[in-house]
């Protein structure tokens, strides 16, 4: 009997042992399971974070080298423009608008005016004194390009680009700049998302002002952004956000919100005073990856011998699941992008490539030029005959035919060759390779067709070509000898009995 017993209270103390033991073991892999979820949790929060920053910053920088090449583009016609003014016979304000109207039809700006030493602006329909509406007027002379905010009356802001016009003088008055507006609003339109509710941005002047009248997320808005984040941001990041804009910083941080999580970044936009800010909602994101830790513990409640592995396997599944979403976005970003850029590139009223897809070509081509890793390149500069006399005497619906048909003539002579669109009746044509090494027979056929065109009344193109020297250092210096040999032609082709501008 006491032997039993002895067994018995044995048996009793190896299963209680066994069963505190087992409640140890899976108490110890049940804590190590937790720990390593919330672990695990807390690497994805950063990795979703710095994700998210990578992804803002390149949709922000994008959007904001859209907005200096719009910038630039301007700036670039309206320094051509001043040879182009300087050489037309304007003697009254009424032939000035004439040439006004006619700048803004062959190369879209909208708002283009020329300002008098008495600081008199004239645009196509009116003058007005602008001393007291545009800040760069304010100095005697103006020394070199100004960007500017010019806050109209009511609601309406617009970008204005001015340049001196150094020794204009136009019927009896010295000119001292000209400018162009260009409405912020317009802007604005260029750089929308496609998925309103998730993804918002906004243009900002150094105090916060929302300049681009786009909502900036339900919590911002269209307020200033200081003011609407004062309430809502800690003070220390507060307060570096307003010494960000002050110093036009690029940063950007993170908060939540009524529960929703949030990130903005913003970058500068240089010589505006401009801040460019993107907004994102990651409550979307971080929904979906609570919801998969969530089922993975349930999993784990009934696989605990394998939850360490589980646990790996889940981290890769969600920094994968995490690439891929982002990877989907940028793509779809990127397609926008190249979208835009290709519309940006064609010339509406052609097809062929325009004056920025010219300069960013030449930009590219300037490379190579002075690494000396290009030896063979030809530029054709090519400008119509009597553009102007179709314009004024059978209308502009003529003259568009005869752009046209001008630009469907080099398109199938230069088949091997680049044709850009770079002015109202200019066009450049870059050879390279095989329309390098075929050009003299080109352009021979070409010169011969044209001839022939002068007693049909058709299209009749003066053209002259140079190609690259051992000592050119730009594209430029080859594009200036070819647009002399250009205006040789044209006086040659005149000869002939072609039409010019005069006559």
């Amino acid at each position: 009997m006491m032997k039993d017993k002895h067994i018995s209270f044995s048996d009793k103390s190896f299963v209680l042992t066994a069963v505190i033991g087992s409640l140890l073991v899976m108490a110890v892999v049940i804590g190590t399971t937790l720990w390593a979820s919330k672990e695990t949790a807390a690497e994805t929060d950063e990795a979703v974070a710095a994700v998210s920053h990578f992804y803002l910053e390149a949709m922000a920088d994008r959007r904001a080298r859209i907005i200096t090449n719009l910038i630039n583009n301007n700036f670039e016609h309206m320094e051509k423009l001043l040879p182009f003014i300087a050489g037309e016979r304007i003697d009254s304000q009424e032939t000035l608008r004439a040439a006004i109207g006619q700048i803004k039809t062959l190369l879209s700006l909208k708002r283009f005016a020329l300002v008098d030493e008495d600081n008199v602006v004239y645009t196509q329909y009116t003058t007005y004194t602008g001393g007291s509406r545009h800040a760069f007027l304010t100095a005697d002379k103006l020394n070199k390009r100004d960007i500017s905010t010019v806050y109209l009356y009511g609601s309406a802001k617009q970008l204005c680009l001015a340049i001196p016009t150094d020794g204009l003088v136009l019927f009896g008055k010295p000119f001292k700049a000209c400018f162009v507006q260009i409405d912020i609003e317009e802007i604005a339109s260029l750089l929308a998302f496609d998925d309103p509710g998730r993804t918002y941005f906004g243009l900002y002047d150094r105090n916060g002002v929302n300049l681009s009248n786009t909502n900036l997320g339900s919590i911002v808005s269209r307020q200033n952004i200081l003011e609407a984040t004062r309430d809502i941001l800690s003070k220390s990041e507060w307060e570096q956000l307003c010494s960000d804009f002050d110093d036009e910083a690029h940063g950007g941080l993170t908060f939540a919100f009524n529960g929703a999580e949030e990130t903005l970044f913003y970058v500068p936009i240089p010589d505006t005073g401009w801040m460019m800010v993107i907004l994102i909602r990651e409550s979307i994101i971080n929904d979906q990856i609570r919801g998969i830790s969530e089922k993975h513990l349930e999993i784990s409640n009934l696989q605990i011998v394998v939850t360490l592995g589980s646990m790996m396997l889940f981290a890769a599944a969600l920094l994968w699941r995490l690439w891929k979403i982002s990877r989907m976005k940028l793509e779809a970003e990127m397609k926008n992008s190249r979208a835009f850029q290709s519309m940006a590139n064609t010339d509406s009223m052609t097809g062929v490539r325009n004056k920025h897809a010219y300069s960013e070509d030449e930009a590219a081509l300037n490379r190579k030029i002075m690494g000396k890793e290009l030896e063979k390149l030809a530029v054709v500069v090519c400008d119509i005959n009597g553009l102007k006399i179709v314009n004024d005497t059978k209308g502009h619906a003529a003259g568009d035919k005869l752009i046209k048909d001008a630009s469907a003539l080099l398109c199938e002579s230069f088949i091997h060759g680049a044709v850009y669109r770079i002015g109202g009746d200019e066009f450049v044509v870059l050879l390279q390779g095989k329309g390098y090494d075929t050009r003299e027979e080109t352009i021979r056929s070409l010169n011969q067709q044209i001839e022939g065109n002068i007693a049909t009344d058709d299209v009749v193109i003066s053209m002259g070509y140079s190609v690259l020297k051992p000592e050119d250092e730009l594209l430029r210096d080859v594009f200036e000898r070819a647009d002399q040999m250009m205006y040789e032609r044209k006086k040659e082709l005149k000869r002939m009995g072609a039409k010019t501008r005069e006559a």
